[in-house]
């Protein structure tokens, strides 16, 4: 169970103050220095620890404490440690009406100006980096994280790779070894680059960013060796072509205002200014740690940190840096693992990278309405044994990972490790992925009894909401999984594929999603989906949500049994609105019936679907027209509608040469009644739908046929972040 607990609202006899102007020889009970300058609170969040250490070895800890932190900077350059000894009860908590800062960056001045490439620009030395004792992969100029130079210029720009030696196109690359070499197109890269080792290749491909510093570049062969090795085969994911990239850190592309530049061997930064900047009115800050907190238990030893909590705090300017994933590969997908070889990425969610806000073994712990802003990695992490803690209420924004994650032990594993009855609720979780890609709004992935709800996630580049890590039908702890009434848009952004607004992996025993309100989800090559019930996602109720706008179907299952999916509004997808791709054994040939095949994949009644031109259900004939559909789909009950006044369809689709999609089987509504589906379901336009605006109400089904197939109304208002009065 989790345990709610609650901060004081006003200093109380006995708290703790701290302050950037304080000292940690004072005793930290007063709020401000005394007259005589004698006493007053202390000056760091390490003295506040230490004090109550030391209260604690006199015994005169007497119970519920909070440590205020007065506003201002706070600076760090290594994470702050709690360990089971600095347990609570204790808050540490802004000060009232006050923004206390933790910034793990440091403020770069003495510029200069320079011309780079034609280009005047700002420069400054910084000996520390000459002399390899610090270095920073990310720069932050008045509050925004500013980029690198790359090439090709634009966002939107790609080169692509030539050949990979040893590698065909043909193939399922997914599931094969990755590269440390591959041709480049004539032009493209110049072996001659200052400082060419600093300069990275990130491929895109499938669902993850391979990121690849260059080694070497052969100027007669155009072949690029990298530093470290793929994980998967630099193929594109559709057609007939090798992967596409970008590469940045490049010292001669810098040229457009805000890019930057460190020249490591000389120590010299260097910073195209945007209009209006000025050495004396721009504030540009660099990190000098990747972490803020850590609260480390010891769960074998069944030593906890127990009822600590952060509120009111922000955290900022935080670095990332290369993490070789090679045990988690090993564990997971040992054919992608090389004992030689050190590893660009993983496969999925960027789940190696750690949270600046981490935990293990924390027990009835609290993040609440803290920012976590400007970081490399994941916002917030709970991992091993972590139960009954509470994340609510916090912004989570430009992080180079994703938002919060959490994992414990898996199914076999010591039982101390296990995570589960965790509350992540209310918080607003957006513009991630900033430099992994693949990383996840927020990713559950070994946990149980998991509340993720009303929280806001958009401007990602991969999923917004990811449960489950076990593909197929693996035993797994994985259940009772909440995600409600959460508002998910803007994922996916167009630059990876095979993704979901709210995806699912594995058997998930009373896992439900309910209430979510989902929309505009833009795929690269393929895989665009609002709810993606993926390799064997099993056991799962799926109501009352609103997905729309999405580049592929609203809902996709690829394979899994026995999911319930109800009184939903699907509508708009740019692919159909809902598909199955496998049977619910997984199967991928045509269907042999066996004990997996005995099972529906998934019950589809008294949904509403809306259309514009596309079907409604695509799927292989084979899978859903055969004599036995009625195992893939139960679907009746549902009201069907296009809003161009034509007669719902199904249809089969797949990808051409260049990603486009394209219909290779069209059969009417009819014919899928004749299969068994849909023989209740009515064809007639939801009274509750505004055409011109293609907006639905779906708190109002009375009177529509709606309302005659027995849907029950829902209000999708409900869905993101609740007032602050609501949230405990």
């Amino acid at each position: 169970m989790t345990v709610k607990q609650t901060a004081a609202e006003r200093p109380a006899d006995g708290d703790l103050f701290v302050d950037p102007d304080g000292d940690d020889a004072w005793s930290g009970t007063h709020p401000e220095p005394t007259d005589d300058s004698t006493d007053g609170p202390l000056a760091t969040l390490e003295g506040a620890k230490r004090a109550i250490r030391d209260r604690k070895r006199r015994a005169e800890f007497a119970g519920p404490l909070t440590v205020w932190l007065r506003g201002g900077r706070y600076t760090i350059d290594e994470p702050i440690t709690f360990d089971p000894d600095d347990g609570g009860p204790i808050t540490y908590a802004a000060y009232p009406g006050e923004k206390p800062v933790i910034d793990g960056g440091v403020r770069i001045d003495n510029w200069s100006e320079t011309d780079v490439n034609g280009t005047t620009a700002w420069v400054t030395n910084l000996p520390a980096i000459a002399q390899d004792e610090w270095s920073f992969a990310s720069l932050f100029v008045d509050g925004e994280r500013r980029p690198r130079p790359r090439l090709p210029k634009g966002e939107d720009e790609f080169f692509w790779i030539e050949d990979v030696p040893g590698a065909g196109i043909d193939g399922d690359h997914f599931t094969s070894a990755g590269t440390r070499e591959f041709i480049a197109r004539e032009g493209d890269l110049d072996p001659d680059w200052q400082n060419l080792s600093d300069v990275e290749v990130v491929a895109l491909h499938y669902w993850i960013e391979e990121r690849l510093p260059i080694e070497s570049i052969d100027p007669q062969t155009n072949r690029v060796r990298t530093e470290l090795g793929s994980v998967f085969s630099l193929v594109d994911d559709v057609g007939d072509r090798f992967a596409r990239y970008y590469v940045e850190n490049v010292f001669e592309a810098l040229s457009d205002p805000g890019e930057w530049y460190l020249d490591r061997p000389d120590g010299k930064l260097y910073y195209v200014p945007k209009a209006g900047e000025t050495p004396e009115n721009t504030t540009i800050v660099a990190p000098k740690t990747t972490r803020f907190v850590e609260l480390a238990g010891d769960p074998e030893a069944g030593e906890h940190v127990e009822y600590l909590r952060f509120q009111g705090l922000t955290f900022r300017h935080a670095d990332w840096e290369q993490l070789d994933p090679a045990a988690e590969l090993e564990t997971y997908w040992p054919q992608h693992y090389d004992p030689e070889t050190v590893h660009a990425n993983v496969p999925q969610a960027a789940f190696h990278l750690p949270g600046v806000l981490s935990a293990t073994s924390a027990r009835h712990c609290v993040i609440k309405d803290c920012t976590i802003e400007h970081v490399g990695f994941y916002g917030i992490e709970l991992g091993d044994g972590c139960r009954g803690n509470r994340i609510v209420g916090n912004e989570i924004v430009d992080t180079g990972g994703g938002g919060m994650k959490m994992s414990g032990a898996r199914s076999g594993e010591d039982r101390s490790r296990l995570t589960g009855e965790n509350q992540v609720t209310d918080n607003h979780i957006h513009d991630g992925g900033r430099v992994f890609h693949s990383s996840i709004g927020v990713l559950v992935r070994h946990a149980f009894d998991i509340d993720v709800s009303h929280n806001h996630i958009h401007d990602y580049y991969y999923s917004g909401v990811s449960v489950g890590w076990v593909w197929g039908y693996t035993e797994h702890v994985t259940r009772d999984i909440r995600i409600e009434n959460n508002h998910i848009h803007d994922i996916g952004k167009g630059l990876l594929s095979d993704m979901g607004g709210i995806y699912t992996l594995g058997s998930q025993p009373g896992t439900v999603v309910r209430g979510n309100h989902i929309h505009d989800v833009r795929r690269r090559n393929y895989g665009g989906w609002a709810i993606y019930t993926d390799e064997g996602s099993s056991h799962i109720l799926i109501e009352n949500n609103l997905a729309y706008d999405t580049d592929s179907q609203p809902f996709h299952q690829h394979y899994g049994r026995e999911n319930i999916v109800r009184n939903n509004v699907f509508a708009f997808g740019g692919e159909g609105q809902v598909t199955l791709t496998r049977p619910a054994s997984g199967r991928t040939s045509e269907r042999v019936l066996a004990s997996d095949d005995e099972y529906a994949s998934f019950t589809f009644q008294r949904n509403i679907v809306v259309t514009d031109g596309q079907p409604v259900f695509v799927g292989r004939r084979s899978l859903l027209l055969d004599d036995d559909a009625y195992r893939s789909i139960l679907s009746d009950a549902n009201l069907l509608w296009d809003v161009g006044g034509d007669e719902p369809r199904c249809a089969s689709g797949t990808y051409d040469a260049e990603a486009n999609w394209i219909w290779t089987d069209d059969y009417p509504l009819e014919e899928w009644r004749e299969s068994g589906c849909d023989r209740h379901s009515v064809v007639a336009e939801p009274e509750f739908f505004e055409s011109e605006t293609r907006t639905l109400d779906t708190s109002v089904f009375e009177g529509s046929p709606a309302d005659e197939l027995g849907l029950d109304p829902f209000n999708v208002e409900d869905a993101g972040l609740r007032p602050p009065e609501k949230r405990d």
